[in-house]
């Protein structure tokens, strides 16, 4: 925190933080991982409209997660009426990707990555794919659907 703090007085603005880390539990057997989700956005989203008079830095560190949260939160960094920048530390996915290319000014580590952007849709349950892989269904089924002739 302090030096959080440090960076928010030298760099005159609010320092956000959005980290995600492997987690050392596991649940059935799979590592749990964080990703950008409600709550992220919720969290963000405040700090975003408490600091309205401030830039602000928002360090970004994560593999990604929901579209629709990844998307609100870019939406508000844009919409920010003052100085947003995003550092990324170490990697930035997807969803990271999308808030990033929101922000103003991206600042990276000189090793640090930026990955593609792949919103994956479904379920736990049912399988979570990439959307193109939907898009490419629909496509092919629209190719292969015979209509049977009228009696």
């Amino acid at each position: 925190m302090s030096r959080l703090k440090a960076m928010e007085k030298s760099h005159g603005c609010k320092v956000l933080t959005m980290i995600h880390r492997r987690e050392a539990v596991s649940f059935l057997g799979l590592p749990a991982y964080q990703f950008i989700d409600e709550e992220d956005a919720e969290q963000i989203l405040r700090w975003i409209r408490q600091y309205k008079d401030y830039p602000l830095e928002l360090i970004l560190h994560t593999p990604g997660g929901q579209l629709h949260a990844s998307i609100q939160i870019a939406r508000a960094l844009r919409k920010h009426p003052k100085k947003t920048r995003v550092i990324i530390p170490h990697y930035s996915m997807s969803g990271g990707t999308v808030i990033a290319l929101a922000a103003g000014e991206i600042v990276m580590d000189k090793d640090a990555v930026i990955g593609p952007i792949d919103p994956q849709i479904g379920d736990f349950l049912r399988g979570i794919y990439p959307a193109p892989s939907w898009i490419h269904a629909a496509e092919t089924k629209k190719k292969t659907q015979t209509i049977p002739p009228l009696l």
